[in-house]
């Protein structure tokens, strides 16, 4: 199971843009452009947070804003913008990711300042 959503103009949600988003169960895809296009890959497993903004207007025509905080070089801020069920494709994302990094043994560290033993003294 996935998403594929097609970002579309704020006004009226209508999809006359030639950006297509794919969100699979290990990849999140996004593909651009007309004439010169683009394709760009994010592994699930590197999405470290994920976030839903709705402006007033996109509340208006039922669409949002999903942006997924990566680990990834070419994109650290993944911006999924002006989709279609959005709430349902950022939980997607938020649990898929959490199963990908748990399939791939990875744990995702944060540093809170905490002071070396070395120092403690």
């Amino acid at each position: 199971m996935g998403y594929q959503e097609r970002k579309r103009w704020l006004f009226l949600g209508l999809p006359f843009t030639f950006t297509k988003y794919t969100v699979e169960e290990n990849v999140i895809t996004i593909n651009s452009g007309f004439l010169n296009t683009r394709e760009n890959d994010c592994y699930m497993y590197k999405v470290q947070d994920v976030e839903l903004e709705n402006s007033f207007l996109e509340r208006i025509f039922g669409l949002g804003t999903v942006v997924c905080y990566t680990g990834d070089t070419t994109h650290p801020k993944l911006l999924l913008e002006h989709i279609k069920n959005a709430k349902d494709v950022k939980n997607f994302i938020l649990e898929e990711s959490e199963e990908a990094r748990r399939k791939r043994r990875t744990l995702n560290t944060l540093d809170i300042g905490s002071v070396p033993m070395d120092d403690a003294d």
